[in-house]
């Protein structure tokens, strides 16, 4: 989103070598072909959890709040480029950039990656179960799913690499895209009230959940990780910008489309029928259930394949992401680099290829997996719960505030550096999730 021209600088090349079509420094043309991060990234960001409250929003206003999903996807590419243009910017990973910030950047992250991860890895393991038990009601139940959904997590990111799991995450987002958009084409939108929806109106009641659509859906700490795959794919400096740009895009585009269809299935299938879900990712088992009575079980088996492509997605997307950004915290604060930097060949794909054999690597996706299967079994505990909502509430504001600071400053090359769209569109997700985490705070359990 900054305003700078497809200017490029020479670098070393990526850690994965020069393709076909490709230069030592980066593509000859931008090309369809190289996309892949940005799909990733809109898989592992869309929850269950997202397409619920979305869901909930177009059940109570209908197709009223259409305009915030629009903006929300706005932000979220504005953010996601930013963690991308400072990656291929600098040579240098985003925990670096933090690094130099102060020592309070490490002493939240090292808190957050911890707690969120346990929370975390109980809701993504029960989540990816809920569909397969609704779907083999006469199988194993949820506890055992989760569990198994959490070990298959777990080998299929120790034992591949970035390539292979790009692919996965692809035909999921596939199976997303067709199975929610065909179920918004199934409940037949209002095309002249969707099209209406797209000015800006906010209904007695609605702000929470404006804000919700706006700040909510794809936005996690898996958009930080985007930079991380960025470097996965073999993108290491400003010569791959352009390519980055379009990649993002299409991901946050595909990700809006995602939020219109949800909407419209709630707006047209329970706002008018006044059907109330359940919050959370049981949500969604509700919709099944109102799609198998309207449309019968086939429709309501395909959806729940698309629920569980949902959801499993996300599972597997943190397990590789977020360890990845757990592996080079660890490596940052071993080397002790924090203000002489990174090179490089430090952040580029043969280095991302070398941390996901590592051992804080692979010990984050062990956190991930083992020590939070112990919540399947208790009610998450009251402390727990408030560290975790504290934490995750400031994440986004933490994100968006830093690279502000970090794209305005020398840190980053002047020709790379912030124009006004993008200080205009990172300030205003900046006092956005300031908004929604002074609201989440407040509406946790004290």
């Amino acid at each position: 989103m900054a305003e700078t021209s497809g200017t490029t600088e020479s670098g070393p090349g990526a850690g994965t070598g020069a393709a076909a079509g490709e230069t030592a420094s980066g593509p000859r043309k931008s090309s369809w072909k190289y996309i892949g991060p940005g799909i990733v990234v809109a898989a592992t960001g869309v929850g269950a959890g997202d397409l619920v409250a979305t869901l909930i929003a177009g059940s109570k206003f209908g197709y009223t709040l259409m305009w915030a999903a629009v903006i929300g996807c706005l932000v979220k590419i504005a953010l996601a480029e930013a963690v991308g243009r400072w990656h291929l910017a600098t040579g240098r990973t985003l925990f670096d950039g933090w690094r130099t910030l102060g020592g309070w950047t490490t002493g939240y992250f090292a808190v957050y990656v911890v707690v969120w991860g346990f929370v975390y890895g109980a809701t993504a393991m029960s989540s990816s179960a809920l569909p397969i038990v609704a779907l083999f009601p006469d199988g194993p139940g949820l506890k055992t799913w989760a569990i198994i959904t959490g070990l298959i997590g777990l080998v299929f990111v120790w034992f591949n690499q970035y390539a292979v799991f790009e692919k996965v995450m692809t035909v999921l987002i596939g199976v997303m895209f067709v199975v929610v958009v065909y179920v918004a084409i199934r409940v037949v939108p209002d095309f002249g009230a969707s099209f209406a929806g797209l000015l800006p109106v906010l209904p007695d009641g609605s702000l929470v959940y404006t804000l919700g659509l706006i700040g909510g859906v794809g936005g996690t700490i898996t958009m930080a990780a985007y930079g991380y795959w960025v470097n996965a794919k073999g993108w290491s400096d400003s010569a791959w910008m352009k390519v980055m740009r379009i990649d993002n895009r299409v991901a946050y585009i595909t990700t809006g489309i995602f939020v219109v269809a949800m909407l419209i299935v709630g707006a047209e299938l329970l706002h008018s029928s006044q059907i109330a879900l359940t919050q959370g990712d049981r949500g969604l088992i509700d919709l099944g259930k109102v799609l198998e009575d309207r449309f019968g079980a086939g429709t309501a088996k395909l959806f729940l394949v698309g629920f569980f492509a949902t959801s499993f997605s996300s599972l597997i997307g943190v397990w590789h992401g977020v360890s990845l950004m757990f592996a080079d915290f660890v490596e940052r604060i071993r080397a002790g680099r924090g203000d002489a930097g990174a090179a490089v060949d430090k952040a580029g794909g043969g280095t991302v290829g070398r941390q996901e054999r590592s051992v804080p690597f692979r010990a984050y996706l062990l956190w991930l997996t083992f020590p939070p299967m112990t919540l399947l079994w208790l009610d998450e505990p009251f402390g727990l719960v408030i560290g975790y909502g504290v934490l995750g509430a400031f994440f986004m504001p933490f994100l968006a505030l830093t690279l502000i600071w970090l794209l305005n400053s020398s840190r980053t090359p002047r020709e790379w550096r912030n124009g006004w769209l993008s200080n205009g569109m990172l300030g205003a997700a900046g006092l956005l999730f300031v908004v929604l985490c002074v609201q989440q705070v407040r509406d946790l359990p004290w």
